[in-house]
């Protein structure tokens, strides 16, 4: 692990960032003391396209959402004529 001064980590965050982003572990120290952790983030969480619209759509269905007598086809032709 590497140790930095906060002075040092302030100058070059970017470069710090850069490393942390590969996987390395960085301490950064003021007057010799450590106060913080560069640390890489956990990996994002992939969200299940289907399961969101799923949601979504549980969700306006509660909310009492209708497209009223029309279509989504005569939505989408509605669209096209503007």
């Amino acid at each position: 692990m590497t140790t930095v001064g906060s002075f040092e980590a302030k100058t070059h965050l970017p470069q710090l960032l850069e490393r942390v982003s590969r996987g390395e572990q960085i301490l950064i120290t003021k007057h010799g003391q450590p106060v913080a952790m560069l640390v890489p983030a956990p990996p994002a969480k992939k969200k299940d396209v289907k399961q969101i619209i799923a949601d979504f759509k549980a969700y306006s269905k509660r909310q009492g959402r209708t497209l009223g007598d029309l279509s989504i086809r005569e939505m989408i032709e509605e669209g096209r004529r503007f």
